[in-house]
């Protein structure tokens, strides 16, 4: 699956790799400013100053650039993920560490309008479900990674399953927050991060 999402032609080239960038920056916009639906081909190669057919050499469809999109906020939720969850000692601070990850991805996609446009278009498209949730399971595996040492011996396979569950149910909680007013989200949000507290977490032994 991850070979439907890499571009068609990877650019080795600095000159290259800064007109991927500059595609990347130009759909971007575009999407923050009219949404994913309503942007064309040809609005991004006129935004990122490349003949459309350059565009073409190294994106077949928006489709393509949408997942080069989604893959690029995925890694960078991993890495904050990595970093947020390294060298937790006790269940307490466990406790905080997650219910503070929870609260920094509600607010990505509060403060930036494009990551919320990237992510309804993974609901339409069944590769990027498909990495949607293959992201959630490696997501869940940093989690368990991090946390099996504060776990007993014979949860760590239900605490694992749940690690997983925790990722993807965030994401559709966050989709459902955005997608109603910000006070109803705001609350939806903070009775999510109460139920994590009290059945997720309850598997540190805490």
């Amino acid at each position: 699956m991850a070979g439907k999402a890499v571009i068609r032609r990877k650019p080795t080239q600095d000159r290259a790799k800064e007109r991927v960038e500059r595609i990347l920056a130009a759909a971007s916009e575009l999407i923050t400013e009219t949404g994913s639906d309503a942007v064309r081909m040809s609005e991004i190669a006129s935004r990122a100053g490349v003949p459309i057919g350059s565009l073409y050499q190294y994106f077949p469809d928006k489709p393509a650039i949408l997942r080069m999109l989604a893959l690029r906020v995925m890694e960078r939720v991993r890495e904050g993920l990595k970093e947020s969850l390294a060298g937790i000692k006790t269940t307490k601070e466990a406790r905080v560490r997650v219910d503070q990850l929870l609260e920094g991805y509600y607010a990505l996609f509060i403060t930036e309008p494009d990551v919320r446009d990237i992510w309804s278009a993974i609901q339409s498209d069944k590769t990027l479900q498909v990495l949607d949730i293959e992201d959630s399971r490696v997501n869940g595996k940093v989690v368990f990674d991090a946390l099996k040492h504060l776990v007993p011996k014979r949860e760590l396979a239900r605490f694992e399953v749940g690690c997983f569950l925790l990722m993807q149910l965030t994401g559709a909680a966050v989709r459902l927050a955005i997608a109603v007013d910000r006070k109803e989200g705001d609350r939806l949000m903070k009775e999510y991060r109460a139920l994590t507290q009290r059945e997720f977490v309850a598997l540190l032994g805490a």
